[in-house]
């Protein structure tokens, strides 16, 4: 797969909930062993909505294939109480859109998003397991820093300046 776009869908509905479902499942597998519970998935929604990935604070970003199918998505939101710092949230590239170059297209789409937002900084988080977003977040130039946040099972987080 090497043809997609990549720009802003809402972030509510039947379709994103199916795609976050199955954000969570492969997260579940690869961070905790298992496949997450409806009820954990529930319950992380709950805690860290992505409601928040919506316009005038956020954007939620979804790249499609040629026929229009899911290839990825990720969201950007304002944090803090000046509107300098964006984090990036539910990255996420369906196997199907891997090894093409979509995670760092995704990743560039995103800062894009946060400039637009006013944000001259973004953060992320990421577990020791996701290896693959560790190294891509380096290679586009994010730097391992303290955390920012308390969160789940996070275990690293990055930051880059967007100037």
């Amino acid at each position: 797969m090497t043809s997609w776009t990549i720009g802003p869908e809402p972030v509510t509905g039947a379709a994103v909930d199916d795609v976050m479902r199955e954000y969570f499942t492969e997260m579940g597998l690869r961070v905790l062993g298992r496949p997450g519970t409806e009820a954990e998935l529930r319950a992380v929604l709950a805690e860290d909505p992505h409601g928040e990935l919506a316009p005038p604070d956020g954007e939620f970003l979804v790249a499609r294939g040629g026929g229009g199918e899911f290839l990825g998505c990720a969201g950007v939101r304002l944090i803090g109480s000046a509107p300098k710092t964006a984090e990036l949230k539910r990255m996420y590239v369906h196997p199907a859109g891997r090894g093409a170059g979509l995670g760092r297209g995704l990743l560039l789409a995103v800062e894009e998003a946060a400039r637009g937002l006013g944000a001259a900084r973004i953060v992320c988080e990421t577990n020791s397991g996701l290896t693959e977003a560790r190294a891509l977040y380096a290679r586009c130039g994010y730097e391992e820093t303290p955390p920012y946040e308390g969160h789940g099972k996070a275990d690293h987080w990055f930051a880059k300046e967007l100037v």
